[in-house]
This record gives structure tokens, C-alpha cells and sequence, in this order.
């Protein structure tokens, strides 16, 4: 029996604070609002009490920011996947900005157990105007627990509509794919980090957010299995490929918090929940 749910979550400015309201239909919730960094910026931690998703399962997800809104999302612990019967588990998450809003969309990863029939889609609808810092960050099978991901199939969909679109599909017995150099060469985790606007960036600021990002790299044990580029001039991007989920996470990090500073001024404190 499917399990699906839904969840609307908007920002809007008030006197100054960011505030967020929500309605959500079945088990998705928005724990309480936090202000880590003053009332402009508004924290959430978006939870999904049964822990994962099997097949036929849907999640939908739609975050709208107003005006001077700033909120920033994340979760307390992975998005998983779990082994099907047959049918897809799907997650559709769309953020919509308008124009002055800005929002961060930072979740813990994707899990994908080896079985799963998965899509995770994600669609940014940006004013001209709006601003948007995210990352995607997918794990195939638990290699830490001898878990490999050797059956099914997982689709990774993210949109910036008639401007940037990724769009893969990861079939676990593709093993040129799974294992050839031009393909994941092994390795069981992919991670994208991005910074996407309603509009054109200026060349100089795209420019160092390049260059920021780079020196990051260049420093990190992953450097060479990590680029930064901008296929578009109104998106830049991070790409990881790593063995596991941790090492990958930490580098997003790093560069979220360059990019934080770079193209908003605002130092960059971690989530309560990313220590719990």
C-alpha cells in the first residue's frame, strides 16, 4: 500500500523576519522554526517520519519564497530509497522564488538500497531577481556495511526550466557505467553543489565563485575526482564523485560556506541538526 504525502512551505518578510508557514498532507512535517543568524533568516528542518520510501511511495515537496524571504532547509538524516516489488518510489521537491527572495535547499543525502526503483526530482523556478544555493548528493548501496548496490535503478532529475537540466538514469547492472572511467569509475557516491539565479550573473562575481571554489578543491583530498564550472551564466556548480557519503559532504560544505559569504556577505552557521 503506496504511502505518499505532501507538503507546501512558505517564506514570506515580515517587519523584518522571515516567516515560514506550512501544510502538509500525511507524514512529512516542519519541525519548529529557527533564527540561528537573527530574524532575516529563517531555519527549517523538513522531516519524514517513516524513514525512507519503497515502491509506489511519492513524496512532493513545494517550497515558495517571497519577496526578501530567506529560508533555509534541510533534514536530520538521509532520504532512502528502499528495495521495490516493482513499482517506483518518487520524490518531486519544487522551489519556487520570486524576485529579491533568496533560499537554500541543503538535505542530507539520497540513500539508494540495492532494489530500489527511485526518482528524485528537483525544479527551481527562479524569478528574476531570486537567488538559490543548493546541493544534490546521491549514495549507491551502504559499501560500509557490505550493502553494494547491484540490482535496480535510480533517476536524478534537477531543473532550472529552458536553462539548466541534469538528468541521469543510474541502472545498477550498467556496469560500464557503475565502473568504467567515464563513467563513475567505481565510486558509490555523486554530489552536486549549486549556485542558481532568477537571472544572468554578473561575469566577475561568477567568475570568483569559480575561482573560490577551485582553491577549495584544490586543497581537498578529492580534488581529483571534483570540478567546478558554470554551464550556464546563470548557474554555477560543484561536482563530486567520492567512495562514500562523508568525505563528499564536508567538501560541499567548504565551498557552501565560500560561496555563502562570496555572493550574500553572510558567514555561514551550520545547522543544529547537522550535529545532533
Amino acid at each position: 500500500m503506496a504511502w505518499n504525502a505532501t507538503l507546501s512551505l512558505d517564506y514570506t518578510l515580515q517587519a523584518g523576519k522571515t516567516v515560514a508557514h506550512f501544510r502538509h498532507d500525511g507524514p512529512l512535517r516542519i519541525l519548529q522554526s529557527l533564527y540561528p543568524e537573527g530574524d532575516a533568516v529563517c531555519h527549517n528542518v523538513l522531516v519524514h517520519p517513516p524513514g525512507g520510501l519503497v515502491g509506489g511511495d511519492t513524496l512532493d515537496i513545494a517550497v515558495t519564497a517571497a519577496a526578501g524571504s530567506h529560508g533555509l532547509i534541510t533534514t536530520p538524516g538521509a532520504t532512502r530509497f528502499y528495495r521495490s516489488a516493482g513499482e517506483t518510489a518518487l520524490q518531486r521537491t519544487r522551489l519556487r522564488l520570486e524576485a529579491g527572495a533568496r533560499a537554500e535547499w541543503l538535505p542530507m543525502e539520497a540513500l539508494c538500497y540495492s532494489g530500489c526503483l527511485a526518482e528524485n526530482h528537483l525544479t527551481l523556478d527562479l524569478t528574476p531577481g531570486a537567488e538559490l544555493l543548493g546541493w544534490d548528493i546521491t549514495a549507491l548501496g551502504l559499501p560500509s556495511a557490505n550493502l553494494p548496490f547491484e540490482q535496480g535503478s535510480f533517476c536524478q532529475h534537477i531543473e532550472l526550466p529552458g536553462v539548466w537540466l541534469e538528468r541521469a538514469r543510474i541502472r545498477a547492472d550498467d556496469l560500464l557505467l557503475m565502473n568504467s572511467p567515464l563513467g563513475l569509475a567505481g565510486q558509490r557516491c555523486i554530489a552536486t553543489l549549486f549556485f542558481a539565479a532568477g537571472s544572468k550573473l554578473e561575469r566577475q562575481r561568477r567568475q570568483l565563485a569559480l575561482d573560490l571554489a577551485r582553491q577549495v578543491l584544490e586543497a581537498h583530498p578529492l580534488s581529483a575526482a571534483a570540478g567546478a564550472t558554470s554551464p550556464d551564466a546563470q548557474v554555477v556548480v560543484v561536482r563530486v564523485l567520492a567512495p562514500l557519503v562523508e568525505p563528499a559532504m564536508v567538501l560541499l560544505k567548504q565551498v557552501w560556506k565560500v560561496w555563502r559569504q562570496h555572493f550574500w556577505g553572510k558567514d555561514a552557521p551550520s545547522p543544529r541538526i547537522w550535529s545532533a
